[in-house]
């Protein structure tokens, strides 16, 4: 059983990577956090969190990274969903105030999820009427994968093949939870998303949406953006629909 003080660590490792894209190091952990513990304390109980498959030691690096298992348990202990800034839910309501019908408002919560988490964000439509030829989706920033070179490496050809399958991005969403839901690493089924995470949530008739990334990303911004583009845009369609 992890410890608060070790999940204390292991939320310190996961901030910490996820900002620098650097292996942590318990120097750099008693620095920056004021956990009230010596480093070699810290060093015992990252040794810990090693045995139990939560971070792991990359090359001959003195620091330790976050393995799939490590960010699992991040997200589930996550107390809160990290709130939105003034100025981004300010940014949400401008940007989607301005479209007019569904297609426009599926396209630009799209490039703002994508805009705002710094990923890949996929909008599923939603069943309304007569949708039959509609193009299911919509899909923005996969050009944001790209700027993750080093952490997907030679991943990155197959991920982009994986996104360019619709059949690929339906099965992704089709799953999709009322509340936000987290998918990471090796828990994708498909084999080219595996160093990639997923965070969705459904928020109409057969819809939802999600941002597709590395496995070392903001999850709490990313849940964050997740949530609150999707109950604008479940608030467009009910209105609409009235």
């Amino acid at each position: 059983m992890t410890t608060d003080r070790r999940l204390e660590i292991l939320r310190a490792i996961v901030d910490e990577y996820v900002e620098t894209q650097e292996p942590v190091g318990s120097k750099a952990i008693a620095e920056k956090r004021a956990l009230g513990i010596s480093p070699a304390t810290i060093r015992n109980e990252m040794a810990v969190l090693e045995e139990e498959g939560f971070i792991t030691q990359p090359h001959t690096s003195a620091g330790r990274i976050p393995t799939d298992r490590g960010y699992r348990l991040f997200v589930d202990k996550l107390s809160a969903v990290k709130p939105l800034s003034t100025a981004e839910r300010r940014a949400i309501e401008t940007f989607l105030e301005g479209a007019h019908d569904l297609d426009e408002v599926v396209k630009r919560s799209a490039k703002l999820l994508a805009d705002i988490t710094k990923q890949v964000a996929v909008v599923k439509y939603p069943k309304i009427g007569d949708s039959s030829g509609r193009e299911m989706m919509a899909i923005s920033g996969t050009a944001n994968l790209a700027r993750s070179g080093e952490d997907l490496g030679p991943a990155l050809s197959p991920i982009l093949e994986a996104l360019e399958e619709q059949v690929v991005l339906l099965r992704l969403l089709s799953d999709a939870h009322p509340t936000v839901h987290v998918t990471i690493g090796s828990e994708q089924q498909d084999m080219n998303l595996q160093t990639t995470s997923l965070v969705s949530v459904g928020y109409g008739s057969d819809a939802s949406l999600g941002i597709l990334g590395p496995t070392r990303m903001d999850y709490a911004g990313s849940m964050a953006a997740v949530s609150a583009v999707a109950r604008y845009v479940g608030r467009f369609i009910t209105e609409s629909t009235q």
